[in-house]
C-alpha cells in the first residue's frame, strides 16, 4: 500500500488539498494519506496528524518562531521514524515546508510540491532550495513553467486551481434576502484577512474606513467578511465594537454579489478578479518586516491581478498610503465614477484568460500518482 503525507498551512492550502486528495483516492483507493491540514484534507479522507491551525496562529514573537521550528521537527521526525510515507506533498506555505523539504532530503522520500513558492515575486534564491529538496513541482501559473525548466526542475504546469473550483457567482436577490441585505442599496464588503496578524495590523483601519464611508453614503450598506478559519474569540478580539453585519463562512458568495471590496492582499484578489467585482487592495505590516520586503522583493506589485495582467488594474494601498482616507477615496471612485469602474470590471475580465482552463486537482493527482508509481 502507498503512503503520501501532505502538509498545508492555512485554509487555502487545505482546500487544495482535499480536492488532490479525493482525486488520488479515486485514482487509488487503497492509498493511505496522513497529514497537517483541516477539514478539507480531513473529509476527503486524510488522517490529521494536527490542524494547521497551529501553523497559521504563528507571528512574530520569539515564542512562536520556537514553536514553529519545533512543529517542523516534530512532523519531520514522525515522517521519517513512524508514518515512512512514499511521497510528500507540500502545499503551499514555501518557508515552512522548504524547511521540512531539506530534513527528508537522503532518505528516500519522493518531495512533490504543488503551488510553490512564488519566488518570482521575491527571495528569488529560493529557487536553488527547491531545486535541492523538491523531487517534483506542480505550478499554477504559466509563467512559472518555464521559470523552473529554465533551472532544470522537473516542473508540470496545472493550471490554476481557482479557475475551476470557484463556485459561479451567487444568485444577488436569494443571497440579499437571506442575510436581509436591501437589494435596492449598493453592497460594500470588507475582508480583513484570514489570519489573526493581518486583522492585528489592519483591521481597525478597514473598520474605521467602512464607518467613514457609511457616515458619508447613507445609502451604502457594508458586510465584514469573517474568514471561516478564524476562531470567533480572535475575530471578535480585533473586529469589534461594529454594527455592520458580519457574514462567516460565504466568501466567495459575498465576493460576487458585493458592488466593491476593500481586500487585504492574498488569494482573495484573485478570487474577486475571476468574478470581476470591483475592488481596493490594502495591506499593511510592522515596517521592519516592509523594510526587508523592499529588499527582497523581484516585482513592484502585490495583488495577483495587477501581477498577473503585467499592470495596475487595482489600487495598491501598502504600508504608508494604506490610511482610511484613501481607501475611501478609492472605494468611492469604483463607486461613483461610472468610467473608473467600468474600465476595471474590463480589465479584470483579462484575468481569466491569461489563466489555463486545466483542472488543476486533477492534473495535480494524476502526476502525484504516476510518480508514486514509477
Amino acid at each position: 500500500m502507498k503512503k503520501i503525507f501532505v502538509i498545508t498551512g492555512e485554509y487555502s492550502g487545505d482546500i487544495h488539498a482535499g480536492r488532490v486528495v479525493q482525486l488520488l483516492k479515486e485514482i487509488n483507493p487503497e492509498i493511505e494519506i496522513q497529514g497537517i491540514g483541516g477539514e478539507n484534507l480531513k473529509n476527503a479522507g486524510a488522517v490529521l496528524f494536527c490542524d494547521h491551525s497551529k501553523m497559521s496562529a504563528f507571528g512574530f514573537s520569539l515564542k512562536m518562531a520556537f514553536e514553529h521550528l519545533r512543529l517542523e521537527k516534530d512532523v519531520a521526525e514522525y515522517i521519517l521514524d513512524e508514518y515512512k510515507p512514499d511521497l510528500v506533498l507540500l502545499i503551499d506555505y514555501g518557508t515552512f515546508n522548504l524547511r521540512v523539504a531539506k530534513r527528508l532530503k537522503g532518505h528516500g522520500i519522493k518531495v512533490v510540491h504543488y503551488i510553490p513558492p512564488q519566488v518570482w515575486a521575491s527571495r528569488k534564491w529560493r529557487i536553488k532550495g527547491i531545486k535541492k529538496y523538491v523531487d517534483k513541482v506542480l505550478c499554477i501559473f504559466p509563467f512559472e513553467e518555464d521559470m523552473y525548466k529554465e533551472y532544470k526542475i522537473d516542473v508540470t504546469y496545472c493550471g490554476h486551481p481557482l479557475v475551476k473550483q470557484l463556485p459561479p457567482k451567487a444568485d444577488r436577490g436569494n443571497f440579499f434576502a437571506e442575510h436581509d441585505l436591501d437589494p435596492s442599496k449598493r453592497l460594500v464588503s470588507v475582508f480583513p484577512g484570514s489570519r489573526p496578524l493581518e486583522l492585528k495590523f489592519f483591521g481597525e483601519t478597514f473598520l474605521k474606513a467602512a464607518k467613514k464611508l457609511k457616515k458619508q453614503h447613507p445609502e451604502l450598506q457594508i458586510c465584514i467578511s469573517h474568514a471561516p478559519n478564524l476562531k470567533d474569540d480572535i475575530f471578535d478580539k480585533y473586529i469589534k465594537n461594529t454594527d455592520f453585519k458580519v457574514i462567516k463562512g460565504e466568501n466567495q458568495a459575498l465576493l460576487s454579489v458585493s458592488d466593491s471590496l476593500i481586500l487585504a492582499s492574498g488569494t482573495v484578489a484573485l478570487e474577486a478578479a475571476l468574478y470581476q467585482t470591483p475592488m481596493i487592495i490594502g495591506y499593511k505590516g510592522p515596517w521592519i518586516l516592509y523594510l526587508i520586503y523592499l529588499l527582497v522583493r523581484c516585482i513592484k506589485n502585490v495583488s495577483l491581478p495587477n501581477i498577473i495582467m503585467g499592470k495596475d488594474i487595482v489600487p495598491e494601498l501598502i504600508q504608508s498610503k494604506f490610511n482610511v482616507e484613501n481607501i475611501c477615496y478609492e472605494t468611492e471612485k469604483l463607486l461613483y465614477n461610472k468610467e473608473c469602474r467600468e474600465k476595471m470590471i474590463s480589465e479584470l475580465g483579462g484575468v481569466k484568460e491569461k489563466l489555463s482552463d486545466k483542472y488543476s486537482a486533477k492534473v495535480a493527482a494524476e502526476a502525484i500518482s504516476a510518480m508514486l508509481n514509477s
